[in-house]
């Protein structure tokens, strides 16, 4: 009796199969990681954000001046001595780069000055992180998220 050489076609639809699923659960494993990746960046960019507002009210007594600026946006892509702006910034740089939010080139962090002792940044998370569940929160002087 002669043997038979290669594979069937139902145990090659059987590997394909499990290689499917395999790949099917793998990427669905790393969207959460993605995510989550995602919201530590937003959390380390806003403290950032945080420490260069605090040295720049400890040389002024007061907060860059704006209502719902767009960090990280081109006209304010820098804090400097003048505040946010998209210049001046190779030189007296509290921050040379504002950051913005890892989701899309149009997605930012949004500041607001409230007072001259006191400002808020709103950013969203996608995942529970450090700061509670998925969701909108602002970060205020001392604090880095409440809803």
């Amino acid at each position: 009796m002669k043997a038979r050489k290669g594979f069937t076609l139902i145990e090659l639809l059987v590997v394909v199969a499990i290689i499917g699923l395999l790949s099917t659960l793998a990427v669905t494993a790393l969207g959460g990681a993605r995510k989550k990746a995602r919201d530590s960046r937003r959390l380390s960019d806003v403290k950032q954000l945080q420490t260069a507002l605090e040295l720049y009210y400890t040389d002024n007594t007061d907060y860059p001046t704006g209502a719902n600026i767009n960090l990280g946006d081109t006209n304010y892509a820098c804090l400097s001595s003048g505040g946010f702006g998209s210049t001046n910034c190779a030189t007296d740089a509290y921050m040379p780069k504002v950051p913005k939010d890892p989701t899309s080139s149009s997605t930012y962090y949004t500041y607001n000055r409230d007072s001259t002792t006191s400002y808020h940044i709103t950013y969203t998370t996608e995942s529970k992180s450090e700061v509670g569940n998925a969701g909108t929160y602002i970060a205020v002087p001392g604090n880095i998220g409440s809803q």
